[in-house]
């Protein structure tokens, strides 16, 4: 007899409302256990494996890959009864293929596989399914398509069982057979947006092959069909005019944040153009010192313990502005947050008491944040009780910008490309090694002299690295 259980989004971190459903890693009629996960979600901060519950059999998604979900909404319904029967977490179920739950903590015990689907009638597959491989892609770089709203469970069953007959009956028509017996045809491999672009321009994604990893359908093996196509047919194709990307998780967080920065706090940003031979000098020294072998000594590396020792000398730059009670908090420990850029947005990771780390600790903290960060893997505590960032432009060939503070902090320092540039020494034009900082702070919290002296104390440092002798 049929037992179903629903399982809602639940609250992944910090009071946050909602998530996306990035990926399905089930589908209709597979086997799950306890702990086993279900899907991928991204939050405003991270991207997280969502477990199952229950063990059963899996009835029916209740929202397709992309779709924004509120928490607390059922996202998936299991059936518990049957052959075995069900269990739920703390259960004593068997040991779950995975412990891993937040993308970025735990470890794996193993590498959990997709089942093959049993029954030989066609299935409709989620958006976002890649067929019955054993490996499952990574995490999507870009906004997922989603041109089919929701069905929820309930009242609209009759509607979402018409769309996935016409569904199947389409791809009968036209899709391969898949390669797994009795599994029916499978969709061609191949993220949403490749699909969208698919149809966009007319192509039918089950007349191409695909040169990505594992046979997944690019953008490229899209125009390889277009091209030749539409000069068969004597069409003339006409790509569209423009690409709409749905804003969500990281991205969605960073604008509302960014918004409310740049109206909440009075900014000033100022300027320092320094010559940093001498650190560029002692950075060659220092790579070669074995106390920071294997470790990345970068330009970044000196910038950081600048700022950590210039705050220490001006410990007000490193708090914060309480609306609600008026008051200028100030923080005893620096939490530096790195601005990083990602495939799923800017994210700002911090390096938790970064004051109290020597050059080579503070050498490895930064090399492991910039590395999780740009695999996708920042967890939502890698970013909370940041009080003071960095953003390293320099790194694109920019010279300076004028930053926005991150939300919660009253100082951000913008650091530059490093040039051979002219420059004034001993009375001559010489190059030297040059660049310049930019200091944007909240005016409430940091007046013009603070400011000033703190980029001051940060550009000495730089200039004559022997200074922190002094600090």
């Amino acid at each position: 007899m049929a037992d179903l259980r629903q399982f809602a989004l639940p609250d992944i971190g910090e009071g946050l409302t909602e998530g996306d459903i990035l990926t399905w890693l089930v589908a209709v009629g597979d086997t799950v256990t306890v702990n086993q996960p279900l899907c991928e979600v991204e939050t405003a901060k991270a991207a997280v494996e969502l477990p199952s519950p229950y063990a059963g059999t899996v009835t029916d998604l209740l929202f397709e890959a992309g779709t924004t979900v509120d928490v607390g909404a059922p996202i998936i319904t299991i059936d518990v009864g049957g052959e075995g029967g069900g269990s739920r977490a703390g259960d004593a179920p068997a040991p779950p293929e995975r412990t891993a739950v937040l993308v970025g903590y735990g470890p794996r015990t193993t590498e959990a596989t997709r089942r093959p689907r049993r029954s030989a009638t066609p299935q409709v597959l989620p958006e976002a399914d890649y067929g019955s491989g054993t490996e499952r892609p990574p995490l999507l770089t870009s906004a997922p398509d989603v041109t089919v709203k929701p069905v929820r469970h309930g009242g609209l069953e009759a509607g979402r069982a018409a769309e996935a007959r016409a569904t199947v009956a389409d791809t009968q028509a036209a899709a391969p057979t898949s390669t797994v017996p009795g599994s029916g045809p499978l969709r061609p491999l191949a993220k949403p947006p490749v699909r969208k672009y698919a149809r966009d321009v007319g192509v039918d994604l089950a007349t191409v092959t695909g040169t990505g990893p594992g046979g997944v359908i690019t953008r490229a093996d899209v125009d390889a069909v277009r091209a030749p196509a539409g000069a068969a047919a004597g069409r003339t194709e006409v790509a569209p005019d423009e690409t709409r990307i749905p804003v969500r998780g990281v991205r969605k967080h960073t604008a509302a944040a960014m918004v409310a920065s740049a109206f909440t706090a009075p900014h000033v940003t100022e300027f320092l153009t320094v010559d940093v031979t001498r650190t560029m000098k002692l950075r060659q020294r220092l790579m070669a010192r074995p106390e920071l072998a294997g470790v990345k000594v970068s330009p970044l590396l000196f910038v950081a313990k600048a700022l950590l020792l210039a705050a220490r000398r001006h410990p007000m730059v490193n708090s914060s502005w309480d609306e609600a009670a008026q008051e200028i908090v100030v923080k005893h420990r620096v939490n530096l947050g790195i601005a990083a850029a990602t495939p799923r947005g800017l994210v700002v990771p911090n390096v938790k008491d970064a004051g109290a780390l020597t050059l080579p600790e503070l050498a490895t903290a930064l090399a492991d944040l910039t590395a999780t960060a740009r695999a996708g893997r920042t967890t939502p505590a890698d970013m909370s009780g940041g009080t003071i960032t960095i953003t390293n432009v320099g790194v694109f060939g920019v010279d300076t910008g004028t930053p926005l503070l991150n939300p919660g902090e009253s100082a951000i320092l913008a650091f530059g490309a490093v040039r051979a540039m002219p420059w004034v020494h001993k009375g001559r034009v010489v190059p030297r090694q040059v660049t310049t900082l930019a200091l944007s702070f909240d005016h409430r919290v940091i007046d013009g002299e603070l400011g000033s002296r703190f980029l001051a104390d940060v550009g000495a440092l730089l200039h004559d690295p022997g200074t922190a002798l002094t600090f």
